[in-house]
């Protein structure tokens, strides 16, 4: 039998969801109070933006049946520094509206969603078990202390690292602009140079994974996979959350 004390509780539990219903952490819709923070309508979405198939070496939306030497046609002519890339999906919908408010709103709360998102990244991706360095692609220290923190370091910090260790001896020397309004050519110019490797340390030999929230046209990328080459690399992968501008010619995402 159910006690008067049970009985007394899910009165004022059933009372506190008609007063205070659970709202989405993101859309301020309802939602179930078991439900991750997130409606119904949200989960659906992200799961979606979080899914597809890509090219494994520029992380645009490509048909595996679609690749021409592991790559796909859009990247065929283009200089790629890294070896790999894993992503989670492409920059829209419900993903790209929780990296702007997380990154740019101080909303710390949804960062969970991102750290759960990258682990599974990390979990599937096919170099998992060939990293010996994690590395987080760098901010500048003036934008890391009016952010407060890395989001590409937050999101490494959830990987399972039982093969690899996080290292943070590449770091950011230049301030650069953001890269969201700029062309593919101002892109390029923008980071040129922007990063190094701390006096003392070469990597040599080792296996890099960069780890970054989002990429677009894949300058940033690029440049730190080629410090971290110059200084010794012998691969560098990447994982990021999601890959924006998936036409060439589209570079109008932030």
């Amino acid at each position: 039998m159910i006690s008067l004390k049970q009985t007394a509780g899910n009165i004022l539990e059933g009372v506190n969801h008609l007063l205070w219903p659970a709202v989405c952490r993101l859309c301020g819709g309802l939602s179930a109070e078991q439900s991750g923070g997130l409606c119904n309508n949200c989960w659906q979405e992200l799961m979606f933006d979080s899914s597809g198939d890509y090219c494994p070496r520029c992380g645009r939306d490509a048909s595996k049946y679609g690749l021409m030497e592991g790559q796909c046609a859009a990247c065929q002519d283009e200089t790629i520094e890294y070896d790999l890339i894993a992503r989670a999906g492409h920059y829209s919908g419900v993903l790209r509206d929780i990296i702007l408010a997380y990154k740019f709103n101080d909303r710390t709360d949804l960062a969970e969603y991102l750290t759960m998102i990258g682990a599974s990244v990390c979990a599937g991706c096919p170099f998992r078990d060939d990293i010996d360095y994690i590395v987080p692609v760098p901010l500048h220290w003036i934008r890391r202390l009016h952010r407060g923190y890395n989001q590409s370091l937050v999101i490494a910090k959830a990987f399972d690292r039982s093969s690899a260790t996080i290292n943070t001896d590449l770091v950011r020397v230049r301030y650069t602009k953001r890269q969201w309004n700029l062309s593919p050519n101002k892109r390029k110019s923008n980071v040129k140079g922007a990063f190094a490797v701390r006096r003392g340390h070469d990597f040599s030999s080792r296996k890099i994974c960069l780890v970054d929230d989002i990429t677009t046209s894949g300058a940033t990328l690029n440049e730190c996979a080629r410090t971290l080459k110059d200084a010794g690399a012998e691969k560098v992968f990447a994982i990021v959350i999601a890959v924006a501008a998936q036409a060439k010619d589209d570079h109008k995402t932030k």
